[in-house]
């Protein structure tokens, strides 16, 4: 196994579906700039509620990568 160095770069996605796919959006933007991207952390989840449901997701994850 090789030794990595990894960068992280912190992101926010969004969704009006769910969590997981507030992260796979944000995950998948970032996949068109980004090489190397090897795995992520979520660090903050937070909703909007309107008439008592959940209309809204907004998750913070923070991405890490490997440098070239």
């Amino acid at each position: 196994m090789s030794n990595h160095v990894y960068k992280l770069l912190e992101l926010t996605g969004s969704s009006s579906v769910s969590m997981e796919d507030a992260v796979s959006t944000a995950i998948a933007k970032a996949h068109e700039t980004v090489r190397n991207i090897q795995w992520f952390t979520v660090t903050e989840t937070r909703g909007q509620v309107i008439d008592g449901k959940v209309a809204h997701w907004q998750v913070s994850l923070k991405i890490g990568f490997t440098l070239d």
